[in-house]
C-alpha cells in the first residue's frame, strides 16, 4: 500500500469517519489485528476501495502524458513529410512549368534587372478603382455556372469525368473548411469544421481520462474529486506550453502560439470545469462521509492543504473569466496584469496543495519562466527609435523603426530563436512596448504584425513598419501621444508566427490574398513574398507568360483614406510587378463587397489565359474580421466541392 497515495490529514479524517484504523505501514504491527494490506477485518472496506481506487488512478495517469508524446509524433510526422511533399511538388512543378514548354519567351527585365510578371488585371490598374469598374458581369448565372463547371474537366477531347473517390475527397475537404454561422444571442463566432472536429476529439481525450473506471457512486466520490485532480495537474505543462511565445511545438509541427490559442483557451476551460467538479467532489465526500463522523465545514475548510486548494481554485477560475472575449475586449490592460500575476501565484498554491503534483507544476513553471525571462525579457528584446505618423483619419498611427540586422545560423535561429535584429518573415508580428506613454504602459507588451517587406541577407538595417488602429487604452494612448510627438523609444519583443501562410502561397500555382483593413499589414510582406519566391524561379528559367503565377490583392476598406496607410506609389509597384491589385469602394459608402463574386471572377478570367497544365493548387490567405474570414473560408468550400483544389489559412490579427 502506497503511504502517498492519501495525504496524512485526509487519511486520518477518512478512516476514522468509516471506522477503520489508519494503514499500517511498520513491520512490527501485530500481525494478528490487521490483514497484509493493514486493514483489521472486522473493518469498514470501503477505505481498502478508496485506496485502491487512487492507486489505479495514479497509475493510470501517467498514460496521459504518453499519450500526448505520441499526439506530438504524429503532428510531427505529418509535418515534415507535407514539407517534404510540398519540396517534390514544387520540384516538379518547376519541371512542368519551365521544362515542358516548347515554345517559350525570353526574360523580361527592367532596368533594374528585376523580372517582370505578366499583369493580369483587367479593368483599370488605378487605386481608386471599385468592385463595379473590375468586375463587370461577363456572363449569366446560367452560363457562368456551365462555365465554372466545364472548369472540372480537362479540354482534351475524351477526358474522363473525375473519379469518385477524388469526389468523395474533395467534398470531405469542403465539409472540413466550412465555418458555420456565430452561435446566436451571443454571437460567438465558431472555427471551421475541422478544427472544431479537433477540439472536440481532444475534448473527448480529457473526458475519457476523467471517467474511465471510475464509479460515480456516493461511497467512491473522492476517488471520482482525486481522479479529477489528477486530470487537472496532468494538463498544467500542456496548457503553459501551448502559452508560451518560445516553445517546441512550432519547431517540430509548425503550428506557432497563436494557432495554438484555440486549444489553450479549451483546455483552460476544461480545467476550470475539472477543479469545479473537485471542489464539489471533496465537499460532497465532507457531506456523505466527515460530517455525520462529527466533522464540521468549518474545520474540514480550515485544514491546510483544503484552504490551499480554495486559493487555486479562485486563482484559476478568476483567470478564466478575465480571459473571456468580451473582458478581454473591455479591459485588456487589466487583462494582461492579472494573467499574468495569477498564473504564477497559482502554480505556487497547487505545489503546496498536494506533493503529487509538484512535479507536473515545476515543469510548468519552468516552461513560463524560460518563455519570459530568458527568451521574452532577454534574448528576443531589442530597444529602438521609432518615427511616429499620424495618418489621415487621425485615428492610425504608422510606426517606423530603423532595426540594425546581423547574420545568425537558420538552425539555430530555428531551434534556440533570435531576436528582430536577425530579420523577420511575413505574416510574423512582435510585442510592442512604449514605456513613455505612462507609467502602466512600462510592462505592457501589445502584439502587431510587422507591416513591412522581410528583410533579405545582404540587409544591413532593415526598415520595420507597424500599423496601429485607435481603439481604447493603449492604441488610443499612443494615437493621443503621437499628436505632439515625432520619434518614441519602444522596446520589441519578437519576431513570433509561422510560415503556414507563406508555404502556402509559394507552393501554389496561383495565390489569393484577402485582406481587411489594418489587414494589409499580413498581406504586403506576403505578397512580396511570393514575388520573390517566383521571381527566383524565373531567372533560372525562361518565362512562359502562359504559365506564370498569377496572384490576386484584394483589400477591402472602410474609408478611401486608409488607402495612405501604404500610399499610392507602393500600390502601384505592387501592380508593376503584374499583381492583380483590386481595392472595391469603401465599405462606408457601398456596404461589403460581395467577395465570393470577385474570387470565382478572378478565377475564371484566369482559367481563360492560362493552359490546362497550369490550372493547379490555388492558394487562398485571408486576413481581416471575422466575418469577412469566414466569407472566404466558405467561398473556398465551394470551389473545392466544384472540384478545385484550393487551400485555405486564416491569418487572424487579434488576441
Amino acid at each position: 500500500m502506497d503511504p502517498k497515495a492519501l495525504p496524512s490529514e485526509i487519511q486520518t479524517l477518512l478512516s476514522k469517519a468509516l471506522q477503520a484504523p489508519p494503514v499500517s505501514f511498520t513491520a512490527s504491527a501485530p500481525l494478528h489485528s490487521t490483514d497484509r494490506d493493514g486493514f483489521a477485518p472486522e473493518g469498514d472496506k470501503r477505505f481498502k476501495q478508496l485506496i485502491d481506487g487512487i492507486r489505479y488512478s495514479h497509475k493510470f495517469i501517467l498514460s496521459y502524458q504518453v499519450v500526448l508524446i505520441g499526439l506530438l509524433l504524429v503532428f510531427t510526422a505529418i509535418h515534415w513529410g507535407s514539407r517534404l511533399q510540398a519540396w517534390r511538388r514544387r520540384r516538379n512543378t518547376i519541371k512542368g512549368r519551365y521544362g515542358g514548354d516548347k515554345t517559350t519567351v525570353g526574360k523580361v527585365v527592367d532596368g533594374k534587372g528585376a523580372v517582370t510578371i505578366q499583369s493580369i488585371s483587367r479593368g483599370s490598374s488605378s487605386s481608386s478603382s471599385t468592385l463595379q469598374e473590375d468586375f463587370d458581369p461577363k456572363y449569366q448565372d446560367s452560363e457562368r455556372r456551365l462555365d465554372e463547371q466545364s472548369l472540372l474537366l480537362p479540354k482534351a477531347s475524351g477526358a474522363k469525368a473525375p473519379s469518385w473517390g477524388w469526389t468523395m475527397t474533395n467534398n470531405i475537404r469542403a465539409w472540413l473548411v466550412y465555418q458555420p454561422r456565430p452561435i446566436p444571442i451571443v454571437n460567438k463566432t465558431l472555427p471551421s469544421n475541422g478544427t472544431t472536429l479537433v477540439v472536440l476529439a481532444f475534448i473527448g481525450l480529457q473526458m475519457f481520462y476523467t471517467f474511465f473506471k471510475t464509479s460515480l457512486s456516493l461511497s467512491m466520490l473522492f476517488v471520482f474529486a482525486d481522479r479529477t485532480s489528477l486530470v487537472f495537474v496532468a494538463n498544467l505543462p500542456l496548457l503553459y506550453l501551448f502559452a508560451a511565445k518560445n516553445q517546441p511545438i512550432k519547431f517540430l509541427t509548425g503550428y506557432s502560439y497563436e494557432s495554438l490559442n484555440i486549444f489553450h483557451r479549451r483546455l483552460g476551460e476544461v480545467m476550470c470545469l475539472l477543479a469545479l467538479l473537485h471542489s464539489a467532489g471533496m465537499l460532497g465526500v465532507w457531506y456523505t462521509v466527515l460530517q455525520p463522523a462529527g466533522i464540521t465545514l468549518i474545520k474540514f475548510l480550515l485544514i491546510k492543504m483544503i484552504l490551499l486548494g480554495i486559493g487555486a481554485f479562485v486563482a484559476y477560475e478568476v483567470l478564466y473569466i478575465t480571459s473571456l472575449g468580451s473582458f478581454r475586449q473591455r479591459w485588456y490592460e487589466l487583462f494582461l496584469g492579472v494573467h499574468v500575476v495569477l498564473q504564477v501565484a497559482a502554480l505556487v498554491l497547487v505545489w503546496f496543495h498536494h506533493r503529487r503534483s509538484r512535479w507536473y507544476v515545476g515543469v510548468a513553471l519552468a516552461i513560463f519562466l524560460i518563455d519570459r525571462l530568458v527568451y521574452r525579457m532577454s534574448v528576443k528584446l531589442t530597444t529602438v527609435r521609432a518615427s511616429l505618423e499620424l495618418q489621415e483619419d487621425k485615428r492610425t498611427v504608422v510606426l517606423r523603426a530603423p532595426v540594425p540586422t546581423q547574420e545568425k545560423r537558420k538552425w539555430v535561429k530555428a531551434l534556440l530563436g533570435a531576436g528582430i535584429t536577425t530579420g523577420w518573415k511575413a505574416t510574423e508580428h512582435a510585442f510592442l512596448t512604449v514605456p513613455s506613454l505612462a507609467r502602466k504602459h512600462i510592462i505592457q507588451a501589445h502584439p502587431f504584425t510587422i507591416a513591412s517587406k522581410a528583410p533579405t541577407a545582404d540587409e544591413r538595417e532593415a526598415n520595420l513598419e507597424l500599423i496601429i488602429r485607435a481603439q481604447d487604452g493603449f492604441s488610443g494612448d499612443l494615437v493621443r501621444y503621437a499628436k505632439g510627438h515625432d520619434t518614441v523609444a519602444i522596446r520589441l519583443d519578437g519576431p513570433y508566427g509561422s510560415q503556414t501562410a507563406v508555404e502556402l502561397l509559394q507552393d501554389s500555382e496561383h495565390a489569393i490574398i484577402v485582406a481587411g483593413g489594418s489587414g494589409i499589414a499580413v498581406a504586403w510582406p506576403l505578397v512580396w513574398s511570393v514575388i520573390g519566391r517566383a521571381a527566383m524561379q524565373d531567372l533560372e528559367h525562361s518565362i512562359s507568360p502562359d504559365n506564370s503565377k498569377k496572384i490576386l490583392v484584394l483589400w477591402i476598406v472602410r474609408e478611401r483614406s486608409h488607402i495612405s496607410w501604404l500610399g499610392e506609389e507602393r500600390l502601384e509597384e505592387l501592380r508593376a510587378r503584374g499583381v492583380t491589385l483590386m481595392t472595391p469602394a469603401p465599405t462606408s459608402d457601398h456596404g461589403h463587397p460581395d467577395i465570393a463574386n470577385i474570387i470565382r471572377e478572378w478565377l475564371n478570367d484566369i482559367d481563360d489565359q492560362v493552359s490546362s497544365r497550369s490550372r493547379g493548387k490555388i492558394g487562398v490567405v485571408v486576413s481581416g474580421p471575422d466575418g469577412m474570414n469566414r466569407a472566404v473560408r466558405n467561398v473556398c468550400s465551394s470551389l473545392l466541392q466544384e472540384g478545385r483544389d484550393v487551400s485555405v489559412e486564416v491569418e487572424k490579427f487579434g488576441w
